[in-house]
């Protein structure tokens, strides 16, 4: 039987005294942001019940696009220090065309960090359906199902692509996150950008790309401050205003290539420089699709 940590219930507007309480933290420790004026940080936030697999159908219209990427063309992310044109043809396939793979997971917690994810599902994660990594292996023996929906406003505005994520074992959600791009203050390149809906806000990763020698891809959060690539904490003040924390001390990196003609990925989750979690995925693509579809 799952522990459950104590919910104490603060109402709908305030929601989960833990939620509450990480919200103040964002609040008192990071610094008021004009959305408008900084619009890279905008986008989607949770209610204060839960995310869940719910939250696409709640937010956005019903879209039965076919082939759906989580970025529709990578060459949005062109720059001067990014080619797209030099990656491996199957990662650009994966990228432009996520709806027709598969994937597998394996999570790898890191010695004395295990505890702390422990406890990260138990008061946050599996109330939240929410950012639900696995602790254990055996979570993940019975696969995951991915869907990949396309987000557009009501007026037909396409803003990023959903990535919906669940274990089989359990039904719990993995993650929603929501993928798009952006161009931040302090890089000059266009960067990925993964929102993480959550109570009254979100957790935004921003992310730089980069071509391998070998044609694979590095994404990697790793900034120097607020307006560089890396982890956000955002908490809504109002329509146009929010409540930002810079969290310099969390950085990821993920690693996509070919190996042994497999796609495959590597996700290294560092805290103060420490790795505390590492998720390997393979995504196989499925025998019906034809890599030379577009998105």
């Amino acid at each position: 039987m799952p522990v459950r940590f104590p919910d104490i219930w603060l109402g709908y507007k305030r929601g989960h005294l833990a939620d509450w309480i990480t919200q103040r933290w964002v609040q008192f420790t990071g610094h008021s942001v004009n959305l408008t004026e900084q619009n890279w940080l905008d986008g989607p936030i949770g209610n204060t019940t839960k995310i869940g697999d719910g939250f696409f159908e709640n937010y956005f219209p019903a879209n039965n696009q076919r082939n759906v990427g989580l970025i529709e063309d990578l060459g949005l992310l062109r720059s001067e220090v990014f080619r797209p044109e030099s990656l491996s043809s199957e990662i650009i396939d994966f990228y432009e065309n996520t709806s027709h793979y598969d994937l597998d997971i394996w999570s790898q917690w890191c010695g004395v960090f295990k505890p702390f994810g422990w406890l990260l599902n138990v008061i946050f994660s599996r109330r939240l359906q929410q950012m639900n990594m696995p602790i254990s292996p055996l979570d993940t023996s019975k696969g995951m199902t991915s869907q990949v929906i396309p987000l557009s406003t009501q007026q037909g505005e396409r803003i990023g692509t959903g990535w919906l994520r669940k274990l089989v074992s359990t039904g719990d959600i993995i993650y929603v996150g929501i993928y798009s791009h952006c161009t931040v203050p302090k890089f000059s390149g266009e960067c990925m950008k993964i929102i993480f809906p959550l109570p009254n806000g979100s957790a935004t990763v921003v992310m730089k790309p980069e071509v391998g020698p070998d044609g694979s891809l590095f994404l990697a959060s790793a900034g120097n401050g607020f307006g560089d690539a890396g982890f956000y904490l955002i908490v809504r003040k109002t329509s146009s205003t929010a409540w930002v924390k810079y969290v310099k001390s969390m950085k990821e990196t993920i690693h996509v290539y070919v190996d042994n003609k497999e796609l495959r990925a590597d996700h290294v989750l560092k805290l103060f420089g420490a790795t505390f979690l590492r998720l390997h995925y393979r995504m196989r693509s499925r025998k019906s699709h034809n890599p030379s579809e577009t998105a």
